[in-house]
């Protein structure tokens, strides 16, 4: 599958929930906190490819995702295949019993809408609060529009791009 998606930066989780309800966006999935565990080859294999795999706890519930190579365009588009898991520890053992090991820790609490063609999430982060629109081109394009926000606003990098960006090469793990 190819994901699509943007970020675009809100001054607080009320202002994002405000912009996305007066966009028409509908209530999903109540805010959680969801942390998630970058993992990689000794000699960084993924980050060298410019792929990346997580696992995600998300309350009770584990994922497991493989991100591929960014696409260049007006979004972030890359495959992604993504799977539920039983057992969150399990898993952390048996990637590591593969050869791969955390790189990189953050957290977040998500709340999720509804849109004609995406899912938006408001990321509340140690980083700032974003909105992240993920699905359709055309529907991630026509959502911002209506949130006021254009191809200059998007925000293609990741949690951990953004992260770096704002504290430096040694920030260390996004954590509350």
């Amino acid at each position: 599958m190819i994901e699509r998606e943007i970020k675009l930066s809100y001054r607080s989780a009320e202002a994002a929930r405000a912009a996305l309800a007066a966009a028409g966006a509908e209530p999903l999935v109540p805010r959680r906190l969801q942390d998630d565990l970058m993992y990689d080859t000794p000699d960084n294999r993924l980050f060298a490819e410019r792929s990346a795999l997580r696992l995600r706890r998300d309350e009770a519930r584990a994922v497991l995702t493989y991100k591929g190579p960014v696409e260049p365009g007006i979004t972030k588009s890359r495959e992604e295949i993504e799977t539920d898991v039983a057992n969150h520890e399990a898993m952390a053992t048996l990637l590591g019993r593969l050869g791969f090991a955390p790189w990189f820790r953050y957290q977040k609490y998500r709340e999720e809408f509804r849109a004609p063609g995406v899912i938006a999430a408001i990321d509340e982060t140690p980083a700032g609060v974003f909105v992240e629109i993920e699905g359709d081109e055309a529907a991630i394009v026509a959502l911002a529009g209506r949130l006021g926000r254009g191809p200059a606003d998007f925000i293609l990098d990741s949690y951990r791009g953004i992260w770096v960006s704002a504290r430096g090469a040694d920030a260390g793990d996004m954590l509350f």
